[in-house]
């Protein structure tokens, strides 16, 4: 393992326990709880907001450490986002994930933790899970 290796590896454990947003909300504006059947990982995203935008996100996480990091990502960065910067992030993360020449929207550049996933494909939908379920936490809220 490289020093840059672990470097981001330490960026991924202190996302993951980073308790921001953990937990659920109560009178949520929308949410959504989306599955990985391939391995058992759920997450659900509460969030509130105010003239399209984010004002406040929770999350409850079943899963694994990428899981717990990429929602720790998300209730950090979130506020102040609209929903169609939000509503783009799944993609962007995924082409993050699958291109080193792709970049990450600065407002969630700290997901650059995420670069040693990209060679585990098969890991790649642990972290894109929580993106997903704000676009349908964003539906369920009608914006």
């Amino acid at each position: 393992m490289t020093d840059q290796d672990e470097v981001y590896q330490r960026a991924i454990l202190e996302l993951a326990r980073d308790r921001t947003g953990a937990g659920r909300m109560e009178a949520p504006d929308g949410t959504a709880t989306v599955d990985n059947p391939m391995c058992g990982d759920r997450v659900t995203i509460d969030l509130r907001l105010q003239d399209g935008h984010v004002t406040e996100l929770h999350h409850h996480v079943r899963g694994c450490l990428l899981c717990e990091a990429a929602a720790g990502l998300l209730a950090r960065h979130a506020p102040g986002a609209d929903a169609a910067e939000l509503r783009a992030l799944p993609d962007k993360v995924a082409a993050f994930l699958a291109d080193a020449a792709a970049e990450l929207p600065e407002r969630f550049a700290e997901g650059s933790a995420f670069t040693p996933v990209r060679p585990v494909r098969n890991r790649h939908r642990c972290v894109t899970l929580a993106f997903e379920a704000v676009v349908e936490a964003l539906d369920d809220a009608g914006v």
